[in-house]
């Protein structure tokens, strides 16, 4: 059973459709990133996950709980930190919890809230009132309260917008470890470096539409290939290594570089020709450059 499951989902606002025909699974202890530009329809498709709007077709659901037929056992399934700062301004951090914990019938919750406390830099903030704190503390209790259920699912939409490098430490850290623990975690951000060196798979969307679905890996490898720049002197750069040159600038010599393997061939080829090496910088596509290549790249409503 897929952690969450979109199936041929669509939702149309008058005459826009902001998802059309989109379908894919997320399994059971991935860490999912779900990148597209703004428009794409990622905050829609989360919001008809938590049954903030309905599609209008398709279905979802998550823990084989669809969330229209379903609901209540699919909420209790996920949680969700919204893109939005919402708190109630009378209420403090522990007593916010608290009642977010009473929402799904849990008693005696307080070791668990203690514990989501301190692993969010948020226990000395336990007694202050929600209106009190700054946007980037008001957005550690947003993620306080989507995991105060425990829930199987976490799903995070851009929970690292506009908060400190400290904050982004340490709710990786703690994200990190419920999902060694067995929590799905589903990710969408604009800091695409936080994608790439966190979750382990990845769909795209654009205008509403699916165009990417894959393990990192299998992505990364779509991207333009490692690149080689040499510095040499003398600055010649051996007949046998001509087919490998991409660019040669000012004395710099850019060349292709299939696998990391490939480089010892090189240096050999280099040495053999009596040439030294002044510098060397290998140069790998990170997952920005794909993501931009594909959204240049994919027609408009393909």
């Amino acid at each position: 059973m897929s952690a969450i499951c979109f199936d041929n989902v669509v939702k149309r606002f008058g005459n826009f459709t902001a998802l059309d025909g989109v379908s894919f699974n997320v399994e059971q202890g991935d860490f999912f990133a779900l990148l597209g530009p703004n428009g794409a329809g990622k905050t829609t498709l989360i919001s008809i996950l938590g049954g903030l709007t309905q599609s209008s077709a398709g279905a979802i659901s998550v823990m084989g709980h669809d969330v229209a037929g379903d609901y209540r056992a699919a909420r209790r399934a996920v949680g969700i930190v919204p893109q939005e700062l919402v708190f109630d301004p009378f209420f403090t951090v522990r007593e916010t919890l608290t009642f977010q914990s009473g929402y799904f019938g849990l008693k005696n919750n307080d070791a668990w809230i203690d514990e989501i406390l301190e692993n969010l830099g948020l226990t000395e903030k336990a007694n202050t009132n929600m209106r009190a704190l700054s946007g980037g503390m008001k957005r550690r209790v947003m993620v306080a309260q989507a995991l105060v259920h425990r829930p199987p699912v976490i799903v995070l939409d851009e929970p690292t917008a506009g908060v400190d490098v400290e904050l982004r430490q340490t709710l990786w850290a703690f994200i990190r470890r419920l999902n060694a623990d067995g929590h799905t975690i589903v990710l969408t951000t604009h800091y695409l470096e936080e994608a790439e060196e966190l979750c382990n798979r990845i769909a795209m969307l654009k205008q509403g539409k699916l165009i990417a679905l894959e393990e990192k890996t299998a992505l990364m490898n779509r991207g333009k290939a490692r690149s080689l720049t040499l510095r040499l002197r003398p600055a010649e750069l051996p007949d046998a290594l001509r087919p490998l040159l991409v660019a040669e600038c000012d004395g710099n010599f850019e060349l292709k570089l299939a696998e990391p393997d490939a480089l010892t061939d090189i240096l050999v080829a280099i040495k053999s020709a009596g040439i030294s090496v002044r510098d060397i910088e290998v140069a790998k596509p990170d997952l920005e450059d794909i993501f931009v290549d594909m959204m240049r790249n994919v027609p408009r409503g393909a």
